[in-house]
C-alpha cells in the first residue's frame, strides 16, 4: 500500500465511521428526531454497523485500521512503524470530516434541541448538552476507573483484531474479518461501554470533540477538555497492552 492510499483510505473510512456512529447518537438524543430515545442497544449496534461499513469501504486502500489504537497494536505486532504517522493523520482528518457531515445531516434537529426553552441544560457543567453526540464522557468521574475502563475495552478490541490476523498480509481486511470486528465492537459496547461510553479509539473521540468546539452550535456548552485526554491515552495504552500480550502469548 502506498502512503497516499493509506491516507485516503483512512480519511474516507474514519469519516464514514464518525458520520454513522455520531449519527446514531444524534438520532437518539435530539429533539424532533424519529429515533429519539431508542436506547443503548441502538447505540451499540449503530456503532457496530458503522465499523462494518467504514471498514468494508476502506479496506482495499488502507487495510481499514480506522483507529490509532489498532494502528499501534499492529505496529507492535509487526515491528513496522513506517506508516503510523500517515495512518494517524488520515484518521484524525476523517473523524473531523465525518462529524461535520453528521452535523449537517441533523442541522435542524441540533437547532431545535439547543434552542428549546424546556431543555434547561446547565451550561456551567464541563460537558455541554449535546457533547455526548460527538464524544464520550463518564457516568462517574473517577480518573483511575475511567482510564482503566478505556484500557481494558481497547485491549479487548485490539487483541481480537491481532489474533484474527485481519490484515491479510497487508492486503486489507477480509469480508469475514470485517464482520467479526464489527461484532466485537458491539460486544464491547454492550459489556464494557456503560462506565465511559467506550471510546476505544482516540480519534473517534478527539476529532469530533474538536468539531464540537468549533461548530457554531447555540447554547452548546463546554467540550469537556479536562476529560479529553482519557479517551486518547487509555486506548493507546490498551493497544500497547494487547500488542505486548500478543507477542508474549501468540508468537
Amino acid at each position: 500500500m502506498s502512503s497516499s492510499d493509506i491516507f485516503i483510505g483512512e480519511t474516507i473510512g474514519t469519516a464514514l465511521l464518525t458520520l454513522l456512529g455520531g449519527g446514531v447518537c444524534a438520532a437518539l438524543t435530539l429533539k424532533s428526531s424519529k429515533a429519539r430515545g431508542a436506547g443503548w442497544l441502538a447505540i451499540t449496534f449503530g456503532w457496530g454497523f458503522a465499523v462494518l461499513i467504514a471498514a468494508y469501504v476502506s479496506a482495499p486502500l488502507s487495510g481499514a485500521h480506522l483507529n490509532p489504537a489498532v494502528t499501534v497494536g499492529i505496529a507492535i505486532k509487526d515491528g513496522d512503524w513506517s506508516n503510523v504517522g500517515t495512518y494517524l493523520a488520515g484518521q484524525l482528518l476523517g473523524a473531523m470530516i465525518g462529524s461535520v457531515l453528521m452535523w449537517i445531516t441533523y442541522y435542524g434537529q441540533f437547532r431545535a434541541h439547543l434552542t428549546d426553552p424546556e431543555l434547561g441544560a446547565d451550561l456551567s457543567q464541563p460537558a455541554g448538552p449535546v457533547l455526548g453526540i460527538f464524544s464520550t464522557g463518564p457516568e462517574i468521574r473517577n480518573v483511575v476507573q475511567n482510564l482503566a475502563t478505556e484500557i481494558i475495552g481497547t485491549a479487548v478490541l485490539v487483541l481480537a483484531i491481532l489474533t484474527q490476523g485481519l490484515q491479510d498480509g497487508g492486503k486489507g481486511l477480509g469480508v469475514i474479518g470485517v464482520l467479526i470486528t464489527s461484532f466485537v465492537v458491539v460486544g464491547i459496547g454492550l459489556s464494557l461501554g456503560g462506565p465511559t461510553g467506550y471510546a476505544i479509539n482516540p480519534v473517534r473521540d478527539l476529532g469530533p470533540r474538536i468539531v464540537h468546539a468549533i461548530l457554531p452550535l447555540p447554547n452548546k456548552g463546554g467540550s469537556d477538555w479536562g476529560y479529553s485526554w482519557i479517551p486518547v491515552v487509555g486506548p493507546l495504552v490498551g493497544a500497547a497492552v494487547a500488542g505486548g500480550l500478543y507477542k508474549i502469548a501468540f508468537v
